[in-house]
């Protein structure tokens, strides 16, 4: 007989590429980020509904995984070295790296800053999943749902949510603490999540069920 699964879920919050870089005035979208039509302030808008979805993660023990996408000073993880065909709005890596590791560039916001006890996965292209620790770290911290927030919701994020249900996790996406340049791609993604892959719920949705369906440290009776 099949193995019947536990009503009870054990998520995780992973927080996607909210960097400098690509979220903090002074950072490297700032500074070209025009000519590819990427929205500084769309990123920034999010900025207090992620910060709401830590501090009550952090209150009823959900642990918290951070992710940074960074790239050498060298070049040599640029997608230039592999692609030939690359849509110029992914030009944020194409000439001058971002998000360089070991600069200011590549940490984490001061808003969103971790704590002692969050984890931070180092990721080289858009999948937190890919060639990095993340899976790993999850199963041995007996997570089974993954709670997303980040940027960029039809890219980074997209193809996170997609690895994650693939990989056999249950998926809440929140929509309203993501945020995209491209509110065409962005939409797209948010209609494929719920429609495909898991829960689209907003911060305050989301935040209610946390603490009506708390269950124990880090464990909820969600209703599905």
């Amino acid at each position: 007989m099949p193995r019947k699964r536990s009503p009870v879920f054990y998520p995780a919050m992973l927080v996607i590429d909210m960097q400098n870089g690509f979220c903090a005035p002074g950072g490297s979208y700032e500074d070209y980020g025009s000519s590819i039509g990427a929205n500084l302030k769309a990123y920034r808008k999010i900025i207090p509904n992620v910060a709401r979805m830590i501090a009550t993660c952090r209150e009823v023990q959900i642990p918290i995984f951070y992710t940074e996408q960074v790239r050498e000073a060298s070049g040599i993880d640029l997608y230039t070295r592999l692609h030939r065909i690359i849509p110029s709005r992914r030009a944020e890596f194409l000439k001058i790296p971002s998000c360089v590791r070991g600069t200011w560039d590549a940490e984490i916001i001061n808003e969103l800053q971790p704590a002692e006890g969050d984890h931070i996965v180092v990721k080289r292209r858009d999948s937190s999943f890919q060639d990095t620790e993340l899976d790993l770290w999850l199963r041995s911290a007996y997570v089974d749902t993954l709670i997303i927030t980040g940027v960029d919701t039809g890219i980074c994020v997209d193809n996170t949510l997609m690895d994650g249900f693939n990989l056999g996790y249950d998926i809440i996406l929140v929509e309203d603490a993501t945020a995209s340049s491209w509110k065409g791609i962005a939409k797209a993604t948010i209609m494929k999540a719920r429609g495909s892959y898991g829960w689209v719920l907003t911060t305050d949705k989301l935040v209610e069920m946390i603490h009506t369906f708390k269950h124990g440290p880090g464990a909820f009776k969600f209703p599905v």
